[in-house]
This record gives C-alpha cells, structure tokens and sequence, in this order.
C-alpha cells in the first residue's frame, strides 16, 4: 500500500525540481529528510514539506508504521505556463515563460 500527496502550481520549474526529486528517490523517510534539509536547491522546500505530507497521510489516513517508510515515488510534470513580456530594443518585446510544476510523492512500507 502506498500512500501519496499532491502539490500542484509549485512557481518551479519542472526540469529544476527533477534534480532534487532524483536525490530523495527510494531513500528511507529520515534519509530524504536530511538530503532535502541540506540541499541548496529552491525545490527543496516544497519537496520536504510534501514528502512530510505524504508521511502524515501515511500514519494517520492508512494506519502505515511510520519508521518503516521510504519514498517510492517522486515525480514533477509541468502544470500551466505564466507567460510574461520584457520589453527589448527597438520597440521588441521577447516572451518570458515563467513554468509551474505539479508534483507527486509517494511513500511506502518496506516489507
């Protein structure tokens, strides 16, 4: 059994949250939680606080031992683009995407 949380609209990158999501992958709960507490990384914020959402589910919504939990499954795909003008020379106007991501964390027991 699994248990997941969901965070959708991070103002990160998708491509930015993968290199830290690929730290935490399949480590145990307080492994990833020293790993994410140490990284200098933006996404690492985010990240812990989900991951610690994803435990909490765990305990309280499926009963879980929370000493034997790991993360099994971290994964960011792109939510919606905000798109935004900076103005160049010569009247110009280049586009700025500012990208968003939703992110998923999944914790287990092991066996």
């Amino acid at each position: 059994m699994v248990a997941k949380a969901h965070a959708k609209y991070i103002r990160i990158s998708p491509r930015k949250v993968k290199i830290v999501a690929d730290l935490i992958r399949g480590k145990s709960l307080p492994q990833a939680t020293a790993i994410l507490m140490t990284t200098p990384k933006a996404a690492s914020e985010p990240l812990l606080k989900l991951m610690n959402s994803a435990a909490a589910n765990a305990e309280n919504n499926h009963g879980m031992d929370p000493e034997k939990l790991y993360v099994a499954e971290v994964f960011a795909t792109p939510g919606p683009i905000l798109k935004r003008i900076m103005p160049r020379a010569q009247g110009r106007a280049y586009r700025i995407n500012k990208r968003t991501s939703h992110v998923t964390i999944s914790v287990a027991e092991k066996a």
